[in-house]
């Protein structure tokens, strides 16, 4: 999935070999488009936004997936998830998603620190560095897992083609699949960075913070976790400045080494897959566009 000015679009190929597009304008309301100007309020606007789109795009993959399998599309409508999916809608879903995720690797470190560490020394920033520590070990294990999975490989690899497609682009090379590959699979602006990101700011800001008892911890940690969540993607977004800057460039090689797992060496197929969305999105993007001195709708 690529996102243009005027447009998301997802590519995928089908078992006849033709490339499927979806197309989802970039319909953002007035006061949406507000707050994501706003630093700091921003980075949580952009990260629900994000997860419901995301969830969009991935369900339509999905589906053209099931479709081409010849499975029982219709049927997975009557599943759990289905009528939940139904009922909430998938952009709500992917919402919820996001948010369970991000309590779960917030609570389980904290209260595993907690119950395993609290009686056997002092210094909260001493427990705030562990609990971080857990926090990193459980977000690896868990993406080399599912990394095992061949769907998710194979996420991974079409992740790793669109940061070669980016690359290649940014280095205004024509975009062919040769080409393409000569490029990495990592890159600065990957959402992958801001996961750890805010296991690195939480032991920041978590230090800050006095806390009596294992309930109290874990309700502090979740009340925290907006404000954690938005340094962090400022903190991302200072990375991605500097990243051309030698002495600063540093503080992005965190992201880029959790890129190792989240992104995987990609075939000419998927390459090619990822350069035509991108090549939609900047038709779109050229089509669509207001002319000058007219303003978007």
């Amino acid at each position: 999935m690529f996102a243009g000015k005027t447009a998301h679009v997802t590519a995928v190929r089908r078992k006849n070999n033709e490339i499927s597009f979806l197309e989802v304008p970039r319909t953002t309301k007035p006061w949406v488009q507000k707050l994501g100007k706003i630093p700091f309020i921003r980075g949580i606007v952009g990260l629900l936004d994000s997860s419901a789109k995301g969830s969009r795009h991935l369900n339509f993959s999905a589906e053209a997936y099931a479709e081409d399998e010849g499975g029982p599309v219709e049927e997975e409508k009557e599943t759990l998830f289905g009528k939940i999916g139904m009922f909430l809608g998938v952009a709500v879903v992917g919402v919820l998603s996001f948010i369970f995720g991000k309590l779960i690797f917030t609570v389980v470190p904290a209260a595993v620190e907690q119950l395993l560490f609290s009686e056997l020394f002092g210094g909260r920033i001493l427990h705030n560095i562990i609990e971080g520590v857990l926090k990193i070990i459980l977000l690896l294990a868990y993406i080399y897992i599912i990394s095992l999975t061949p769907i998710i490989k194979r996420l991974f690899q079409y992740h790793g083609a669109e940061h070669k497609v980016i690359s290649a682009y940014e280095a205004g090379v024509e975009l062919t699949v040769e080409n393409v590959q000569k490029f990495n699979t990592l890159h600065y602006r990957c959402g992958s960075s801001f996961l750890v990101m805010t296991v690195l700011i939480g032991v920041i800001v978590y230090s800050f913070f006095h806390y009596d008892g294992f309930w109290e911890r874990i309700l502090q940690r979740i009340a925290l976790l907006p404000v954690v969540t938005m340094l962090a993607y400022e903190f991302l977004k200072l990375t991605n400045s500097l990243r051309d800057t030698p002495v600063l460039r540093f503080l992005g090689y965190p992201g880029l080494w959790l890129q190792y797992l989240t992104t995987k060496e990609p075939t000419d197929d998927q390459v090619e897959v990822s350069i035509a969305s991108f090549n939609r999105v900047r038709e779109l993007d050229s089509q669509l566009a207001p002319a000058p001195g007219q303003a978007a709708s």
